[in-house]
């Protein structure tokens, strides 16, 4: 920011000569950021006020950019060099006219430079700093914050693995030669934990070969790696996961585990699976320290979670959570375990894979390929003198005949399906081949969950939706009139998304003996969901509809991730 955007700043109110003055001097100091940085760093005022007054002394419109829907294809048309070179982002091209968003309007030579190499018209978009940040960082695949971390980490990166015949590690080593690609995969993974990634997808394709981050889950692509390295990034990423890097026709699992200087380990689980044009890698980041096991804090309202802690205190019965991958029925089970983890308890699980160690609980992984499947596993628990037990996932009937039958002597059983919601459980269950009599007189609640994406709080802001689309996604007409609802403006800290973390969203059924008699009389889900909302259950779209009243998440994302429920009375 220039002496001329500085002035307009003074002049508009917004900061005083001494500020400005004294913004110069650390700034000149410390040499790395802009005036406007600064001022913002020293809390003189926000990125949104320095736009808007921009945007009206200027007479430039605002915009607000998706740093993961920038179209990649405009580079061709301006040079990433000119991006970098005067801090822009392209953001459309029609027909004769290209649209540009930029930071500091008061660079004049950009518009010229520009009409030069493209010989298009240019027409100017005014956005914060870190908008142009987080996009280039999107863009050219690389974040300021990457060098800094890998400095910090220096040699002190170790990848260990677990010896077979104790607890000790071992580190792996690495031909020098391989010492860019190693950089290369070292950067992706911190960069990964750097941004509470939960999954990492390197895909090949015929012509690419790209890098995806689950965040908050949405898939966002975050790297392109030259072709070439494709076959030496899987291969280093195999040998950290201590797999076969001459296996590349069948499917392989691993584990790494990553010290970073002696500071924070994570765990990796790792997926390689051969595709058309080459093996796919899938790692999903497993951070003990970011699990949640209070249950008091998973999200659930106070009914809720009264249901539930009711339901793991009584002496047997089946707990089942349902949901789909990654809407953290894991998290829910665990926090469910450590409430019932006593000395006078014994509790025995059969997961696939364990993906968190929790002392006082005897855990055991699955392993098809030997026989160790979850009805083996459970049938070597019921030998084992257990009061609780946890089966990973219920997938087949001979699981959950014998899950069933354990929890109807004597046995408390924790479990998990895939269903779309609690009611559905039932007819999951019934169509898996278990009898009617089973299901009603084993199951004590059913809980479904959803992950929403968080607002962000550093963006967050006021915004105005039309009540008629409130009242389809299923609020009262009398509160959608007057409701407040709230979206992320986008930031630096969001990396412009608008979304920071997640909130869990949960259904819970309660099996009561009304329910027991629908179930025996072979009912519908749809009939089963009417009785249980009769009775008190709150569903996925209320409990999320909840959260949007107390202004966590935004409306789409609350239909993104429930389903309507259909007239139901809410």
């Amino acid at each position: 920011m220039n002496s001329r955007i500085a002035d307009i700043l003074v002049q508009s109110g917004l900061i005083t000569d001494e500020q400005r003055v004294s913004a110069e001097r650390i700034r000149g100091a410390e040499g790395k950021k802009s005036l406007s940085a600064q001022l913002v760093l020293m809390g003189v005022l926000t990125e949104a006020d320095i736009t808007k007054t921009l945007s009206a002394h200027l007479g430039i419109p605002t915009i607000e950019i998706d740093p993961y829907s920038i179209d990649n294809s405009l580079l061709q048309v301006v040079p990433p060099a000119l991006c970098q070179k005067h801090r822009i982002i392209p953001i459309s091209l029609n027909q004769k006219k290209l649209i540009v968003a930029i930071a500091d309007p008061s660079d004049f030579s950009v518009i010229t430079e520009l009409k030069f190499l493209t010989n298009l018209d240019i027409e100017l978009r005014l956005t914060s700093e870190s908008s142009i940040i987080a996009g280039q960082e999107r863009l050219f695949g690389s974040s300021p914050h990457l060098d800094e971390l890998l400095d910090s980490f220096a040699d002190d990166i170790q990848v260990v693995t677990e010896a077979e015949q104790n607890n000790d590690f071992i580190e792996i080593e690495l031909p020098t030669e391989d010492a860019p690609v190693v950089k290369l995969v070292n950067a992706i993974l911190i960069d990964a934990i750097h941004k509470n990634v939960s999954d990492i997808h390197l895909e090949p394709y015929e012509k690419n070969f790209r890098v995806r981050f689950r965040i908050d889950g949405i898939l966002y692509e975050v790297m392109t790696p030259p072709q070439k390295l494709k076959n030496a990034i899987i291969s280093r990423l195999k040998i950290m996961a201590n797999l076969d890097i001459a296996e590349r026709r069948l499917p392989q699992d691993g584990r790494i585990k990553l010290s970073l200087g002696g500071k924070k380990e994570m765990d990796f689980r790792v997926n390689v699976l051969p595709t058309l044009f080459g093996e796919k890698v899938v790692l999903r980041l497993l951070d003990k320290s970011n699990l949640q096991i209070d249950m008091s804090k998973l999200g659930l309202d106070p009914i809720q979670l009264s249901s539930l802690k009711e339901a793991i205190s009584k002496p047997h019965g089946m707990v089942l959570v349902t949901g789909p991958t990654g809407s953290g029925k894991t998290t829910t089970l665990y926090s469910a375990l450590t409430e019932l983890n006593k000395e006078s308890t014994n509790i025995n699980t059969a997961e696939d894979p364990v993906e968190f160690n929790i002392p006082g609980i005897n855990q055991a992984q699955v392993n098809e390929d030997i026989g160790l499947t979850f009805a083996a596993a459970l049938r070597a628990f019921l030998r084992q003198d257990p009061d609780v037990i946890m089966v990973g996932e219920i997938r087949d009937y001979e699981t959950a005949e014998i899950a069933i039958k354990a929890s109807l002597t004597g046995h408390l059983v924790l479990s998990t399906l895939h269903t779309n919601d609690a009611p559905g459980t039932i007819n999951r269950l019934l169509n898996m081949g278990v009898e009617p009599f089973l299901v009603a007189s084993s199951l004590n609640i059913i809980v479904a969950q959803r992950l929403a994406r968080r607002i962000c709080l550093n963006c967050k802001a006021e915004t105005s939706i039309n009540p008629e689309v409130l009242v389809s996604a299923g609020m009262r007409a009398a509160e959608a009139a007057h409701m407040t609802v709230y979206q992320g403006e986008g930031c630096s800290k969001c990396s412009g998304t608008g979304y920071r973390g997640r909130i869990a969203l949960y259904e819970t059924m309660v099996v009561t003996e009304s329910l027991r008699e629908l179930i025996l009389h072979g009912a519908s889900a749809a009939d089963l969901k009417r009785q249980a909302i009769k009775e008190g259950m709150t569903t996925l779209r209320v409990s999320g509809l909840s959260r949007l009243r107390e202004g966590l998440t935004t409306l789409e994302e609350v239909i993104r991730v429930t389903a309507s429920d259909q007239g139901a009375n809410l």
